[in-house]
């Protein structure tokens, strides 16, 4: 009975306005609950399917809002990366900068140091090349001068950190020349020093003639005396010349003795560097006092014939720590 009263149509009356016609549309009872449904069922589908696309746009956007968070990330980073390059490369130039100035200076009074060297090798007439160092340094200074200036090479890009490493290794090639210049600043002076006491040295052993005379009238060691005629030892070589010939030293010295004395007659006696004496006996003239610092080759006195002589003549006598040694050995 229920059934049959389901199933009997529904009258739906469709009244438009007084001028048309009641209209009468019949309507099953199913039907009618199944089209609400249906469109009920469509909305809440549709309603499902924009909320799903909704959250999936949502996702996306957070994604990509995500990855654009991270790239501007990275982007500060890189930034804060390259600014502390910039930075720490700034600071290396400076120190570099500082430390080649430095270097300047230092490189400067070495060069100071140097000169003087030169000057008193050039003042003293020495030469530090021989002919080959020389000739290889003049063929060296042509090749460099001659040879046309090419360049070449592959490209190949230096990166930040190829920088730093380079400004430290500079360091270090600095930290080392500074130490050779600090040695070389030290060095130098003592070695002016040095070649200062050897070129003394030199200057002070008794090499040159005395006279401008070189005839030997009687030579160093045993001989006849002119005056007694019998064996004698005779203490140095007589040179013979005439009378107001000048006297030169033999080399650099002090002045000991400069008098007059029996046999000797008028006579020079100087100090020379490691324990040598030379004397000038039978002047007739003395040009020194005692105490007075006498180069090689500067005059002393003139040739003559005081004291125990035949003739003019000068008694030229080198000692070597008191002891009387052959002048020969050094002037000839």
């Amino acid at each position: 009975m229920k059934s049959i009263k389901f199933k009997q149509p529904l009258t739906l009356l469709i009244v438009r306005d007084a001028q048309h016609a009641v209209k009468q549309v019949q309507l099953s009872k199913p039907l009618l609950i199944l089209v609400p449904t249906v469109a009920i069922l469509s909305l809440s589908g549709l309603i499902i399917s924009m909320q799903v696309q909704s959250s999936q746009l949502i996702t996306r956007m957070e994604q990509q809002l995500n990855h654009q968070n991270v790239t501007h990330h990275q982007m500060e980073i890189t930034v804060i990366n390259r600014e502390e390059a910039i930075s720490r490369l700034q600071n290396e130039i400076i120190q570099l900068s500082s430390e080649a100035q430095d270097m300047k200076d230092k490189m400067q009074r070495v060069h100071e140091l140097e000169q003087e060297l030169q000057q008193f090798i050039k003042k003293n007439d020495t030469s530090m090349l021989t002919d080959s160092d020389s000739s290889y340094m003049t063929t060296q200074s042509n090749l460099t001068n001659d040879l046309p200036m090419h360049v070449g090479g592959e490209f190949i890009a230096v990166s930040t950190s190829d920088i730093i490493n380079l400004s430290e290794e500079i360091k270090d090639d600095y930290e080392d020349l500074r130490k050779l210049l600090d040695t070389m600043e030290s060095n130098v002076p003592r070695t002016i020093e040095k070649a200062q006491e050897t070129q003394n040295m030199l200057a002070g052993i008794p090499n040159i003639w005395p006279t401008s005379s070189h005839v030997i009238s009687s030579s160093f060691g045993y001989r006849k005396d002119p005056f007694t005629g019998v064996a004698a030892y005779h203490a140095g070589i007589d040179i013979s010349g005439d009378t107001g010939d000048p006297i030169y030293a033999a080399g650099a010295g002090t002045v000991l003795e400069a008098d007059k004395q029996g046999a000797r007659g008028l006579y020079i006696k100087i100090q020379h560097p490691d324990g040598l004496q030379t004397s000038y006996m039978h002047l007739s003239d003395i040009k020194v006092s005692v105490g007075d610092r006498i180069s090689k080759g500067e005059v002393i006195g003139e040739l003559g014939n005081t004291g125990r002589s035949t003739g003019a003549h000068l008694h030229f006598q080198v000692e070597k720590k008191n002891n009387v040694v052959n002048p020969l050995n050094y002037i000839k």
